[in-house]
This record gives C-alpha cells, sequence and structure tokens, in this order.
C-alpha cells in the first residue's frame, strides 16, 4: 500500500480526534504533506471513528486523486492551499470541538492568556470569515488566516490548525478546545487572572528560539 505508514497514523489521529469528542462522525478531516510533496487525506462520507489506513486517499505533488476509488474530502482544495501558502506546515487537522467552534461563531476570543500551555502551543488564534465548505473562496480566506497564526477560529464552521507534524496539528486543537472551556469557565465565575506581559513574552521566547 503507497505511504503504508503514513496512511496508518491519519487513520489513527482521525479515531484520536473522534474519541476525544472533538469531531463529529461526518465533520472534519486531516492532512499530511509528504517531503516529496504528496497529500494524504481522511476522505468525505467515511466514518470518523473506525476509518482505516486503506480508505486515507493520496494526492499528488501534481494535485491528481491517486485513490480514484476513495472520493477525496470536500475540503481538500483548503488543505492544498494552506501548504502553497505555508512551505513550513507538513499537517493540518480541521474539527469541529463544541466549545471552540461556539467561540467561532460568536467571533469571540480565546483568551490564551491564562495558562502557559495555551500561549506556548497556540500562540494568538486568528480569525476567519464564513464562506461554503468546499469552496475555493473557504480555502483563499482560510490559507489567508495562517500567514500568522497556527489555529483558526472558522466562523459558522469550526476550528482548524497546521503544524510541522500530525502531533503538533492535532495538540493544537486539543489545546484550543480546553482553553475555550477554561475562558468559558472563568467568565462565568467572573474570576480571570491572566499571565503577565513580562511572563508572556517569556514564554513567546522560549518557544520561538
Amino acid at each position: 500500500m503507497l505511504f503504508k505508514k503514513d496512511r496508518e497514523e491519519l487513520a489513527y489521529f482521525m479515531h484520536r480526534l473522534y474519541a476525544q469528542r472533538l469531531t463529529t462522525t461526518s465533520g472534519g478531516n486531516i492532512s499530511l504533506k509528504t517531503p516529496d510533496g504528496y497529500v494524504l487525506i481522511t476522505p468525505s462520507q467515511t466514518d470518523k471513528g473506525r476509518m482505516s489506513a486503506e480508505q486515507i486517499a493520496v494526492i499528488g505533488p501534481d494535485g491528481k486523486n491517486l485513490t480514484e476509488q476513495l472520493k477525496l474530502s470536500m475540503e481538500s482544495g483548503m488543505h492544498l492551499k494552506i501548504y502553497e501558502k505555508r512551505p513550513d506546515v507538513k499537517a493540518v487537522v480541521h474539527a469541529h470541538p463544541v466549545f471552540g467552534t461556539a467561540f467561532a461563531v460568536m467571533h469571540k476570543e480565546v483568551n490564551c492568556r491564562l495558562m502557559g500551555e495555551a500561549r506556548a502551543v497556540i500562540g494568538v488564534p486568528a480569525f476567519a470569515d464564513y464562506a461554503l465548505m468546499g469552496t475555493k473562496k473557504l480555502a483563499q480566506i482560510i490559507a489567508k488566516a495562517f500567514t500568522n497564526a497556527n489555529v483558526v477560529l472558522m466562523k459558522n464552521h469550526g476550528v482548524i490548525a497546521a503544524g510541522n507534524s500530525l502531533l503538533q496539528a492535532f495538540d493544537r486543537i486539543e489545546v484550543l478546545e480546553a482553553a475555550a472551556r477554561i475562558t468559558y469557565i472563568t467568565e462565568c465565575m467572573d474570576e480571570c487572572n491572566e499571565i503577565s506581559r513580562e511572563d508572556l513574552n517569556a514564554i513567546d521566547d522560549l518557544f520561538t528560539t
């Protein structure tokens, strides 16, 4: 099987995404870019909780579907556009976590200044305006939002993260959801003690050097 190990990893992380309730049976998609320019991506209309390595689609460097028996994710264009915009990105995870998506719907900031992990792993999330799923317009909007961010809240849609590995991209989705929950809880309890600017700068320096 072409890219057997990488396809097994994609299936594993999709199972993990679903098991963590970060997406629904029909929602979300994950991709991985290989060193030689191939893109492996989860397909459309497939049970996310039972996905197998054989169900992971392969896109060639020329954009051609090399697994014609599989239907590419309707968001394949969005993933490809992100890789085009960000050559440093090797993996993309798109999901619909409940709290993160709620913040995206409200176009409300997820406060990543409440815990060091959020600042270190996510940085400052970006926002992207709504566009119809699967369209070129959405792909362009999302790719642009990744110019200075690694996590993007998609208005009325969900959350998407990029990384230099599947683990890093997945971690960013998971930490974003935790940060969204913490933001909600602290606001409900009217007790929000942020990390100081000096300490935020120290975290930034630690993870950018």
